[in-house]
């Protein structure tokens, strides 16, 4: 049974003060437990509506309704579990080989889908700006599908960060070079913008090559790609001849 500080709790880390204040965040769905479970996360509890996770405490893990699990949820269709995880302190920024740097991006699907990117790709590091989403928002999680396990994400002051790299600074504009004619190194920052603007100005400044995907269409009126669909084109190109 959930009781009714447990709903308050659960529901509130739906939004990022609470998950600050509480230092948790929500899991939904095997998969992403799974993932987790076998990672360097720590679980504070789990909620299932079935015998799953069974080599879980007894002290951390709590069989549920279906009706319940729906009041906890955040999703519109519940899966059969739920996990509440601690947030971890931020670890130290990896700067090795490929970094991808992330200018404002708002929507939390987005930001799932390239942190698993990044993960797929072999990218071990984000660096986020202080506006993009918080990484630990309950939908990012889900759409990481458990690569968050495995993506170290930091939010910067992203022009100082910008500024002080060594490394070349690659940035996705509709001007810029053919990505598939130019030649690529394993080791840079690719800055990619927001969804609506692109990357801002103040940001654009520090770029020192400018890339593009260059459009096939017979028409040419595609304004542009949504930005985790660039992000797969992009690190793909990078990676082609690794």
């Amino acid at each position: 049974m959930v009781s009714k500080n447990q709903i308050k709790l659960i529901t509130g880390l739906q939004q990022k003060k609470y998950r600050k204040e509480h230092q948790l965040f929500i899991v939904e769905g095997v998969k992403g437990i799974e993932e987790l479970l076998n990672s360097d996360f720590e679980l504070e509890h789990l909620f299932v509506t079935d015998n799953l996770f069974l080599n879980v405490p007894d002290y951390k893990r709590s069989i549920i309704s279906e009706a319940e699990l729906k009041k906890i949820s955040a999703l519109s269709t519940a899966n059969d579990c739920l996990a509440l995880f601690k947030i971890p302190a931020e670890g130290k920024i990896n700067g090795e080989g490929l970094v991808v740097a992330l200018d404002d991006i708002r929507d939390p699907g987005n930001l799932g889908t390239i942190i698993r990117l990044c993960d797929w790709f072999g990218v071990k590091q984000i660096v986020c700006s202080m506006q993009t989403v918080d990484v630990y928002n309950p939908k990012v999680v889900q759409a990481t599908m458990g690569s968050i396990s495995r993506v170290n994400v930091s939010y910067v002051d992203l022009d100082a960060y910008l500024q002080q790299s060594s490394k070349e600074i690659f940035g996705t504009f509709m001007e810029g070079n053919n990505i598939y004619k130019s030649e690529l190194p394993q080791d840079g920052i690719i800055v990619l913008g927001n969804e609506a603007n692109g990357i801002s100005k103040s940001i654009e400044k520090l770029v020192t090559r400018k890339i593009s995907i260059p459009r096939f269409g017979d028409l040419q009126q595609t304004e542009s790609l949504n930005v985790a669909t660039a992000t797969a084109i992009v690190l793909s190109e990078f990676k082609r001849n690794f």
